[in-house]
């Protein structure tokens, strides 16, 4: 199946249904998804997006001899607890025997990925959406997979400090789509930053429905704040929250105040003070 995502070729679907498991799931894109493709007749999605289901059948499908990059389940997750081991060794093999592909494979149930080994042309990583699951990062470093790699998207606070040896690729990006969350620029830089000066690969997909300040966005909405609060942009709105949790003014600026506007995921676009960046794991190039 082809796929509107960024960083890969297509999406290979062994499993379906899923359930909400941290902050990145609240305004889940697959189940919005699924609802679609069940309402579409589709007989793989014929069923509550609760029910977690293993379509072993899918475990044939070839991808043809043109070397490609998928993403397998993203209408899933593939450590689901509803997922046996057994259904994982033969998801690891399939990918084994559809060499050259590469094959990546992201999780937010990071606890399962230790114990399995990993074909070469597997790409593992971990959602790393909020600092309080940076542990994620630790168990994917314990794997053996070639490319290891964090996405953090929709990324939904400040990782603070990143020690990202061993990881091969960082994407970030914002949250699309319906009740979409604003991410606050601050956040994004300071991740840049730190792949600069440990020499990882930089990927950012999109800023997602809302953009910040610095992108250009002419009719401001709302303030955020380093902490994620956000404040209507109002010098009423500014005044109320400083007097509410008495900050100085000098407090309030170290909160970052930055300019946020809701103007849809196209128009936001993907990039960062005049610059996009598209980078992969070097062990991707001449693989």
């Amino acid at each position: 199946m082809g796929t509107k995502i960024e960083w890969t070729n297509a999406t290979w679907n062994i499993i379906t249904g899923c359930d909400k498991y941290s902050e990145g799931c609240t305004n889940c894109y697959a189940e919005r998804m699924h609802k679609r493709l069940r309402a579409m007749g589709q007989e793989k999605y014929n069923h509550d997006f609760r029910f977690v289901y293993f379509h072993e059948e899918e475990l044939k499908r070839t991808f043809g001899k043109q070397k490609k990059m998928v993403f397998v389940n993203s209408m899933s997750d593939t450590f689901h607890k509803h997922i046996d081991d057994d259904a994982i060794y033969k998801i690891l093999q399939a990918c084994y025997d559809n060499k050259p592909h590469i094959f990546q494979i992201l999780t937010k149930r990071a606890e399962r990925v230790v114990y399995f080994n990993y074909p070469d042309n597997v790409w593992l990583g971990v959602t790393v959406e909020h600092p309080k699951y940076k542990k994620r990062i630790d168990y994917l470093k314990e794997t053996d997979a070639k490319v290891k790699f964090l996405s953090c998207e929709p990324l939904l606070g400040d990782l603070g400090e990143l020690d990202l040896t061993g990881i091969d690729w960082v994407i970030v990006g914002g949250e699309s789509g319906p009740n979409a969350r604003p991410m606050h620029a601050e956040w994004i830089y300071n991740i840049l930053h730190q792949c600069n000066e440990q020499k990882v690969p930089f990927f950012f997909k999109q800023w997602g429905e809302w953009m910040d300040g610095s992108c250009g966005c002419k009719n401001p909405e709302r303030i955020m704040l380093l902490n994620g609060d956000l404040i209507d942009y109002t010098k009423e709105a500014i005044d109320e929250y400083i007097k509410y949790f008495h900050l100085t003014g000098s407090d309030y600026q170290r909160l970052k105040p930055r300019v946020v506007s809701k103007v849809g995921k196209k128009k936001a676009g993907s990039m960062i003070n005049g610059e996009q960046y598209k980078e992969y794991p070097r062990r991707f190039y001449g693989q």
